[in-house]
């Protein structure tokens, strides 16, 4: 039963309690969680508004009772179970990096690369696939693309399931494993008790450490063995690693209490996993393919250098649609 509130009132208040609790998108959001709650699209809820339609009590019930949640800074997304993503609505919740607008843009220079590939069927590869965002984006929009996805959070790894499953197309093939295992460098150190042979790749602490783990893990073993197979036939290899300092704590509370901590930072600088994924790449890509990282907007220098160091060609950084630099780009 209707009662006596309009789609456009209850659209102010949640507005006005999102605006409140400091949310920038209060707006956009309040149309959202709207729409969920109803089944419509946002603009289904802006000509809902517009036209003065009542609001079902119990729909507007629950539709504030969202609202108050997500004034609690919960991330849209956990509370819609829902992540649009280019071309695809991916399935997120607690456990997995919610993907971002700006990952798009990374998206977008793995397909172009893609599309210049000489192969009928070119292989794609994205390490730290979290939901599994920029495989299945791939899959979707290039048809001939065959992509291996890699993930080693199993809390991760269930939301990429779900969602390759329902959007994979065939194409996409998830792996479970530790990237860290791709590095010849873990090999290395694996062989010679803990150190790896050559004493510029000398790891820190912290990565001794976490090559302990994701060998007690099963890192080297399994699944992972399948991603060695591709050695020097991975066209296009892209990632959007862990990448975010150890020290520098996000501000935003849906980022620094719902996203999970593993997705999120990499070691002193941030680089830790851009490094391995470099080492591994060199091995993985085939002569001419190319590797394509997200970061963070003041990371582009020191990744250019590290790559070139390794022995990657023309490395280039490229902005998102803010103007930050966001994504890496270099050639094997």
């Amino acid at each position: 039963m209707a009662g006596g509130s309009t789609i456009d009132e209850t659209l102010s208040e949640i507005r006005d309690r999102l605006d409140a609790a400091g949310i920038e998108s209060a707006a956009v959001d309040a149309e959202l969680i709207l729409g969920h709650v109803l089944g419509a699209s946002r603009g289904g809820v802006q000509a809902l508004a517009i036209t003065g339609a009542a609001i079902r009590d119990g729909d507007r019930a629950a539709a504030l009772g969202l609202a108050e949640e997500r004034a609690r800074r919960i991330p849209l997304q956990h509370l819609t179970g829902r992540a649009p993503f280019r071309t695809i609505e991916l399935e997120v919740g607690p456990g997995v990096f919610v993907p971002r607008p700006e990952t798009e843009t990374v998206v977008q220079f793995a397909l172009d690369a893609l599309l210049a590939a000489p192969e009928a069927e070119p292989v794609a590869l994205d390490l730290c696939t979290g939901s599994g965002a920029i495989a299945l984006a791939l899959a979707s929009e290039l048809s001939t693309v065959r992509v291996w996805a890699v993930e080693r959070s199993p809390e991760a790894l269930a939301w990429a399931e779900r969602n390759v499953s329902a959007l994979g197309r065939g194409r996409v093939r998830l792996i479970r494993g530790d990237v860290r295992a791709l590095d010849p460098s873990f090999a290395d150190s694996s062989a010679s008790s803990g150190e790896p042979a050559d004493p510029r790749r000398m790891l820190s602490a912290r990565e001794a450490r976490d090559d302990r783990d994701a060998r007690g893990s099963g890192g080297t073993g399994g699944d992972i063995e399948e991603i060695r197979a591709l050695a020097g036939r991975v066209r296009v290899l892209v990632s959007n690693p862990p990448y975010v300092p150890e020290s520098m704590v996000p501000r935003d509370p849906e980022v620094r209490d719902h996203d999970p901590e593993s997705a999120l930072y990499a070691g002193a600088d941030g680089l830790d996993l851009i490094r391995r994924i470099s080492r591994a790449g060199r091995v993985l890509v085939a002569p001419g393919g190319t590797l394509v990282l997200e970061h963070a907007e003041q990371q582009g220098a020191a990744i250019r250098a590290l790559l070139s160091a390794d022995g990657w060609r023309a490395p280039a950084t490229f902005p998102d649609q803010t103007g930050r630099d966001r994504a890496t780009t270099a050639v094997r």
